[in-house]
């Protein structure tokens, strides 16, 4: 094997040394990732981020329930959006939004017939746990066998849309709630900025530091049309006036 060989890259390391040598010396290339449990749907806040802030790119996965801190805690996301409850202890936590509550049952089931079901209604079902049948998606299946009903978000039961099965709008059931979390010692300006386009801030918001930044002044326009020129005052002289003088009454009349 020639020296040449030994030394030689491969594709892949290439386009990572390109990575590596755009970024400044000693740095990193600066990327902001977040993760986000089943139901929630980012679409909108990515968009929004890819249209201010196109110079730092933006990666998102989706996390079950159970691995949603552990995201932040092994540094696999800056940010994680959540479902409470969660433990906050070394978080910051902003809660976002509420999730209105179904329970799901097997296609065919008396529930069908109703647009919405209370809870106290459900007690005489077989309400199964969702965590001990390992998550929605399996829990739906189960749920889809006849083995029993489960109350999940509306936004989780859409996402998997098991076949077999039906969802109805539950009332009397305590709700869930969406909050975006984040490590309390790694907040800066880039987390700042997505912060803030969650939150729904404008891109001219003071508060959001894309545009705290200083912005070049302009130069003023070359005026075009040439020195002005002054024209000379002209006394402005008014024709006599020819009743001045006179009294009310003191014109000449004419002789009849």
């Amino acid at each position: 094997m020639s020296a040449d060989d030994e030394y030689a890259q491969t594709p892949d390391e290439t386009a990572e040394t390109a990575e590596t040598d755009s970024a400044p010396a000693g740095e990193a290339a600066r990327e902001l990732r977040f993760a986000y449990v089943p139901g929630v749907t980012p679409g909108k806040w990515i968009r929004r981020w890819e249209e201010r802030m196109p110079e730092v790119p933006l990666r998102s996965f989706m996390s079950d329930d159970g691995a949603q801190l552990a995201v932040l805690l092994d540094g696999s996301a800056d940010l994680s959006f959540v479902r409470l409850p969660v433990e906050r202890e070394g978080l910051s936590v902003i809660a976002l939004y509420e999730e209105q509550p179904v329970v799901v049952a097997p296609k065919g089931h008396e529930i069908s017939v109703f647009e919405e079901v209370a809870l106290a209604d459900l007690s005489a079902e077989t309400l199964l746990d969702v965590r001990e049948l390992g998550g929605p998606e399996l829990a739906l299946q189960v749920v889809a066998s006849g083995a029993g009903l489960v109350i999940l978000p509306m936004s989780v039961a859409r996402h998997f849309n098991v076949k077999d099965t039906v969802a109805r709008k539950l009332t009397g059931a305590p709700g869930t709630e969406i909050a975006l979390a984040w490590p309390s010692d790694t907040t800066d300006a880039v987390i700042e900025e997505f912060i803030g386009i969650v939150r729904g801030r404008t891109a001219a918001s003071s508060r959001q530091p894309s545009a705290q930044q200083e912005k070049p002044k302009r130069e003023p326009k070359p005026d075009r049309r040439g020195p002005a020129v002054k024209k000379p005052k002209v006394a402005q002289r008014y024709a006599p006036n020819p009743d001045k003088g006179r009294g009310k009454g003191s014109r000449k009349r004419g002789k009849r």
